[in-house]
């Protein structure tokens, strides 16, 4: 357990957009689905579904189409099935995530993994942020209600044995940083593929690129 004074006791960290520039992957198997449908993907309802889960994407994507949301589960498995294929070619850490992570660990620092992400995708990109570096993996599957509801980082800073209030959670979208907020985590964005919206009461960073543990102190407590 982390010292009871320490701060942050844990780092808690989103995966898609924010560890992994995974995102345009995830743009690519929903315009394809789309296509399938006899549609287009849009761009403010692509936007809708940046932080979100892949049952909500397929959701928004059917009620712009005009299509029978009932239908969803088989859309899902289809996106799931694509994004396996996709993420088994290999994702790039987003700009300077690989060395805050590890620099964190090397303090000693317990973190989390914190994603919508199902955990049969999860475990494929795991493959290049290496389980390792995590002492607790939250996967969207795994909980009961999804981003933005708090219950995803409320469960990891349980499993860690930390006081959420004392962590620092990053995240790249509205609906993670909202999630993170609504926990109690001092929250970290750092907007990936959408903006975020100005009265966001997260803390800012333009990127992790050059970001240190203590430049992340620094930010935290500004």
């Amino acid at each position: 357990m982390a010292e009871l004074h320490a701060f942050p006791q844990a780092v808690l960290f989103d995966m898609d957009g924010t560890l992994l520039d995974s995102e345009p992957r995830w743009d690519t198997a929903l315009e394809e689905l789309a296509v399938l449908l006899g549609g287009t993907l849009r761009p403010e309802v692509r936007d809708r579904m940046v932080g979100s889960n892949e049952d909500a994407s397929v959701v928004f994507l059917l009620e712009d189409l005009g299509l029978p949301v009932e239908t969803f589960p088989e859309h899902v498995a289809w996106l799931r099935n694509r994004m396996k294929t996709l993420f088994a070619d290999g994702v790039d850490w987003k700009p300077g995530a690989r060395e805050l992570l590890l620099e964190v660990r090397a303090a000693g620092i317990p973190t989390a993994l914190v994603t919508s992400t199902a955990r049969e995708l999860t475990e494929v990109l795991l493959q290049t942020l290496d389980p390792a570096n995590f002492d607790v993996i939250i996967c969207g599957d795994e909980v009961q209600a999804r981003k933005p509801d708090p219950e995803p980082y409320r469960t990891a800073a349980e499993k860690l044995g930390v006081d959420i209030t004392r962590t620092i959670a990053i995240e790249d979208s509205r609906s993670g940083s909202e999630s993170a907020l609504a926990a109690g985590a001092v929250t970290i964005a750092v907007p990936s593929e959408v903006a975020l919206p100005d009265d966001l009461p997260a803390h800012r960073l333009d990127t992790l690129a050059g970001v240190t543990l203590a430049r992340l102190r620094a930010v935290a407590a500004a």
